[in-house]
């Protein structure tokens, strides 16, 4: 994305180009603006339910650890998320988060971690 003077004082951001994502169980937010997480994260998991995918793991990255916090606000509050936890060594560490999708229907929920839901 750049930024430009449109030449009356005011800084523009140009529309993105739409980013297809494919839904595979996998959802890097590398790509993404901060403030698309919570919508993208929805949507996302709505569809992995809906295609029968029952574990997610969502790439947030490192850094100051912002996003991953939004990522898991999302996930507190999300219906069909059963449980998650941080990835492993093999999957990310602290910088991926593992999701469990409850069935469409089902209310099952409980902590792969403690501390975690």
């Amino acid at each position: 994305m750049s930024v430009y003077d449109s030449g009356n004082g005011a800084t523009e951001y140009p529309e993105a180009e739409a980013i297809v994502v494919p839904i595979n169980g996998e959802l890097d937010l590398h790509n993404f603006h901060p403030r698309e997480a919570r919508d993208l994260v929805n949507h996302y998991l709505e569809e992995c339910v809906l295609r029968g995918i029952k574990t997610v793991r969502i790439v947030h990255g490192k850094g100051s650890g912002q996003l991953k916090a939004k990522v898991r606000s999302v996930l507190d509050k999300h219906p069909r998320v059963a449980r998650y936890q941080q990835a492993g060594p093999g999957g990310g560490n602290w910088g991926a988060t593992l999701v469990e999708l409850n069935a469409p229907g089902s209310v099952e929920a409980g902590n792969m971690e403690e501390g975690e839901k």
